[in-house]
Formats: structure tokens, sequence, C-alpha cells
């Protein structure tokens, strides 16, 4: 199902695609009729993303700037940011978080802090723009609507992956930009800008390539992200193995490619050459498979399911439809956890003397000893991750209902509540086990006192679920306005992780729920702000339910 906005959209889009422009040769098979309709589908697409991706560029974008300008105040001098340079290239596990340091400037160190998780937040933005333009529009029925006027077979897909290029290279130039005003100008910064956008329009046409073998959106994203994954694990496990990023892991991972642009260091330019040949490829198997196949179809068909059905209850669906979702998240705390459990315990030599260093920890994990400072940041740091985990199982809510599949459970016996109830046990709970996994694997990396580190990660709860409550409420009373969850929770996390570096004051600093919280391991545990948050998101929680109640499923 649609809802108003985008089907006056997109039926505005099917008539103006439906204009001949090339004096009635539209029609063709072949030529310029298959493309026909892309530069009208863009304009939608732009028109319907006007919101996400300049959040998008401006927050990953600036990001890059932030930390130039919290590095160049930590490190003022070239002899400290030597020893930096020094002390991070000799440690295989910060190696393989981060990479090697191949410049000790200002750029090499932004670089190295900054380039591999930079360059998969931009597959991340581009894996959910192709995805929605794609796979989406077809799951909701909205292409077949914008088919059925003169719209060529290649237009929808060009104009997603149109739109993913468009938005990695704003990306690209306010990132490029930033670095410049922040004293990390020159080819590095080209460099670095380019690594960061090639990674995303490669992601942008895997995420392509996936839109026609699968049926639906969440294997389009969960095939793309699994990639993604393996990416990032072969350049860490490639990093670890060597301190110049030459390991042959390193070069099968896209993200290892942008490392190895080398920016700030000798950029080797010719590493492009990798990235545009992978985008070419994916995007000629794309448009390959896109013309073989009906809209709505895929090469890889859902499986039938049993001739009797095995879910009974509303929650029992619910969780069959997030438990890969719910696994995947889990492990990856897990592991998460383990890593960093491992640092605690160097944290104090990795920061020395540096006292604006140690002003940054306490500012995020409280004014403890350094190691408990240390895992006190990195509890809030899993709890902000967390709150993406709740926004998106929430959100599934709104997924299901705009594609239709609401609509059928609802005509039966299944209340909204009961319905909605049983995918909020999921998200919520879920959240539990995400947390209590990554401070499990705390626990197990630092070695000691796996109680106190358990609790120091499931007490980010109560912010965790305030932000799960707002989009309920969102959802519930404004389901058109959901891209504003997205929002509210980027907003949390670039308060969390930029705003100690860059001593934000404190009344900015507290728009964050996480703020609120105690800082555990270190602390005395401190319950009023807790059980205010935990009421806070059960209110909103409780009044997002009744405002579904009382509207109308969206069509």
């Amino acid at each position: 199902m649609t809802t108003a906005n985008d089907a006056a959209a997109s039926g505005a889009a099917g008539r103006e695609a439906g204009r001949p422009a090339d004096g009635g040769a539209v029609g063709r098979a072949g030529g310029r009729g298959r493309f026909t309709g892309t530069g009208t589908l863009l304009r939608l697409a732009l028109r319907r993303d006007r919101l996400m991706i300049p959040v998008w560029v401006l927050v990953l974008g600036g990001s890059f700037a932030s930390v130039a300008s919290s590095l160049a105040s930590l490190y003022d001098t070239a002899a400290r940011r030597a020893e930096l340079a020094a002390s991070m290239t000799g440690n295989s596990s910060l190696r393989s978080l981060y990479g090697p340091v191949f410049g000790d400037s200002l750029g090499g160190l932004v670089a190295w802090r900054m380039l591999g998780f930079g360059a998969a937040l931009a597959a991340v933005m581009s894996l959910l723009i192709v995805a929605r333009h794609t796979r989406e529009e077809e799951e909701s029925g909205r292409q077949e609507m914008l088919s059925s006027a003169v719209v060529g077979r290649f237009a929808p897909l060009s104009a997603a992956l149109l739109t993913a290029v468009l938005a990695n290279a704003a990306l690209a130039v306010v990132t490029a930009a930033g670095l410049m005003g922040a004293g990390a100008g020159g080819p590095g910064a080209v460099a670095l800008a380019l690594g960061v956008a090639g990674t995303g329009v490669l992601f942008a046409c895997t995420a392509a390539v996936a839109a026609q073998l699968t049926e639906n959106t969440r294997l389009v994203r969960g095939l793309t992200a699994a990639g993604l994954g393996a990416a990032f694990v072969l350049k860490a496990a490639g990093d670890a193995a060597t301190d110049d990023a030459s390991s042959p892991l390193t070069w099968l991972s896209p993200i290892g490619w942008a490392e190895n642009l080398r920016a700030y260091a000798s950029e080797r330019w010719w590493v492009l050459l990798l990235f545009t040949a992978a985008v070419l490829i994916q995007a000629a198997v794309a448009y390959a498979l896109t013309a073989r196949r009906d809209v709505g179809m895929s090469f890889l068909p859902s499986r039938p399911g049993p001739p009797a059905g095995r879910i009974s209850t509303a929650s029992g669906l619910a969780l069959r439809l997030h438990r890969p979702t719910l696994i995947g998240w889990t492990l990856s705390f897990a592991v998460v956890g383990v890593v960093f459990g491992g640092l605690a315990d160097g944290a104090a030599e990795l920061v020395g003397d540096n006292a604006k260093a140690q002003e940054i920890f306490e500012r995020m994990g409280g004014a403890a000893a350094l190691t408990d400072t240390f895992l006190a940041a990195m509890a809030g740091l899993l709890g902000m991750v967390a709150a993406l985990y709740v926004v998106a199982s929430v959100l599934r809510l709104h997924g299901e209902e705009t594609a239709g599949r609401a609509e059928p459970v609802l005509a039966g016996a299944v209340g909204r509540l009961r319905w909605a109830g049983g995918h909020l046990v999921v998200a919520f709970g879920g959240a539990v086990l995400l947390l209590a996994a990554g401070g499990l694997g705390l626990a197990l990396g630092h070695g000691d006192r796996p109680a106190e580190i358990i609790g120091a990660t499931l007490v980010q709860l109560p912010a965790v679920w305030l932000l799960g409550g707002i989009t309920v409420l969102v959802y519930g009373a404004a389901p058109k306005l959901v891209a504003g969850a997205w929002g509210l929770t980027g907003l949390c996390l670039a308060i969390g992780w930029i705003g100690p570096a860059l001593d934000l004051p404190r009344s900015a600093m507290n728009l964050s729920p996480f703020s609120h919280l105690p800082k555990l391991p270190g602390h005395a545990m401190s319950w009023p702000p807790t059980l205010l948050l935990t009421a806070c998101a059960a209110a909103l929680t409780t009044a997002g339910l009744a405002a579904l109640r009382r509207r109308d499923v969206l069509t």
C-alpha cells in the first residue's frame, strides 16, 4: 500500500514521464527508450529524500572537520602527533579497528581515525537510498503504477543509482571543504573524500544487484550489509596482520582500497581505478539482470511456506520477522565488546600524559580511574548503537503497513495493539539482549568484573527505550514523519560521539538522554534519572499505541 503523498507524487511522475520527448519513440525496446523517464524519477527520488540525504551528508561530512579540530587541539605539536602515530601503528588491536597511520600530519591522523568508519557509513547511506528507490518501490506497488506510464525499463534503476551518486558527490564536497577549513587541506583532503564517496557508490551498485536477486527490501539491505560487514572484517584482519595495509586481505576489501589511497601520505591515485572498475562491473550486472525480469519478480524468489501454518500468534510472527536481524546484531555486539574490552587496560598507556585526551575520556565516561572511564565510554557507545536497532525495529511496523502486509493480519482477529505489541516486545526486549551481549563481550575482553561491566551496559536501556518510545509516538500519530525519528537518533549519536571532543556546553549535551545516565563502572548507581527516563519511555510508547489505535491504516 502507498501513502497519499507518495501516491500523488508517483502519479505525477508517471504522467510527466508519459509525455514522449523523442517523437514517440519512447516505447522502443532498446536505445534511449529503456531510459525514458529517468530524469523525472530522479527528481522524484531527490524530492522524497530531501531531508534524509542532507542530514547524512552534513552530519557525516561535518564529522571529519570536527575530528580534525579535536585532533589539532589534542596533539598540537609535531612531536605529539608522531608519538601518537607510532603508538597506534604498533598496536595490532587498534590497527584492526582504525588501520595503520600512514602520516603523522593532522590530515594523516584524521584519515587514520575516520576513513574506515566514514567509508562504511557512506556505504550504509547508499544502500538505504538504492533499496528505497528500487525494491521498496516494487514491493509497495508504486513501481507498477509508474511502469503503467511510458517509463523505460532501466529508468527506475538509473534514477536510484544517480541519486546515490549525487549524495556521495555532495558528501565528498562537504568532507573536502570541511577538512580544508580545519587546516587539513591539499590533495590529501581530495583523496580522503574520494575514497569515502567511492566506497559509497560501490556499495550502491552492490545494493542494485541485490535488488534484482531478492523479492523484498529487507533482504536487499541484509545482503548488502552482509557484504559491507565482510569488507570491514577483511580490512580489519589484513590491518591486524601488517602495519602498512599491504595484506592481501586488505586488498580484497573496498574499504581497504580507500585506506590504500593513502590520503596525506604520497597519494596512490591509481587505486581509484579499482573503484571505477568495480562500479562499472556491478552496474552492468544490475542492468543485465533488470532486463531479464518482470517488475516485482526476482531471481531468488522466496520459498513457499509449509502447507500448515506454524505461526499462530502475532508475537510469533513478529519474532520470526525480526529473528535474523536480532541474531546478527547480538553477535556483532558480542564481538565488538570483546575488542573494546581488550583495549581497556591499555587506555592509560594510549592516552599517556595528554591532559586534554584525559579530559575527553572523562567527559565521555566520568572522572574515575582511566580504565573505568574507558569502559564507561564504551558502554555508552554500545548504548547509542543499540538505539539504532530499536528505532529500526519499531519502524518495521511502518514498513509492514506501507507494504500492505499488515492489512491481512489486521483483517482477522488480531487487533492493532496486539500486532504492534509483538513487534515492540522484540524491539525493546532485543535491546536488552544486545546490551547484555555487548557487556559480556566487554567483560571477557577485559577479563575482570563481569557483573559490574554488564550492569554498565544495561544501564543504557532507559535512554535506548526513550528513543524507541519517541519513534512509537511518531509512527502512531504522524507516520509520514517517521524519518524524523532517524534524525533525532542521529543527533543523539552525534552529541555522544563528537560532543565530548568538542567540549559542547552542558545545555547541548543534555539534549541526548544518554548524558543523564550514571557513568558505570567507576561511579555509584543513580536511580532517579534512570527511573525517570524509563517512565518517559513507557508514557511515550503508550501514547503512540493509543494514536495508532485511533488512526486509519495507511492507504
